[in-house]
């Protein structure tokens, strides 16, 4: 079974009864849904698989495509913090708050030109949250990330 047919039984059942709308519009596109169902789960590395196959297979502007790029990184950022969190002391694990910051900062550099919301995503906000993120692991040289505390992110509709 190859990645994007594990990756679309994944999405097939994250969907349960709430399957895809047939619109075409992005929004309610059933990878991207699962991209924001992932991330409140706290399953980043699936939330960026889910949308790295909206990405790479679907015909999109070049904004959409820098849309998508920001928000896997924004993804990939997480995974870096949550790993770091539950293996401090780890040789490979413990050394990744500088690929976060990294990938922060790319995905800043993504999002930033594209304006205050994009397919339902409050990006103000997004924003506010890996700047957030980023600059705690910045100026403290720490770990901000905990269960408890990881940031939940809503679409408007």
């Amino acid at each position: 079974m190859s990645k994007g047919e594990r990756i679309s039984q994944f999405v097939q059942a994250l969907e349960g009864e709430t399957g895809p709308t047939g619109s075409g519009a992005i929004a309610e596109h059933p990878y991207y849904r699962a991209f924001f169902r992932c991330w409140n789960d706290q399953r980043y590395y699936e939330a960026h698989d889910v949308l790295e196959q909206v990405w790479l297979q679907r015909t999109t502007t070049a904004e959409d495509a820098q849309y998508f790029k920001g928000l896997i990184q924004a993804a990939g950022a997480f995974v870096h913090l949550q790993k770091q969190f539950e293996h401090p002391t780890h040789p490979k694990h413990g050394r990744r708050l500088g690929p976060a910051v990294r990938l922060f900062q790319l995905a800043e550099k993504n999002l930033g030109p594209l304006g205050e919301q994009r397919h339902d995503l409050d990006l103000v906000k997004f924003r506010e949250i890996l700047s957030r993120y980023c600059g705690a692991v910045q100026s403290e040289g720490k770990n901000p990330w905990t269960p408890e505390t990881a940031p939940k992110v809503l679409l408007s509709k």
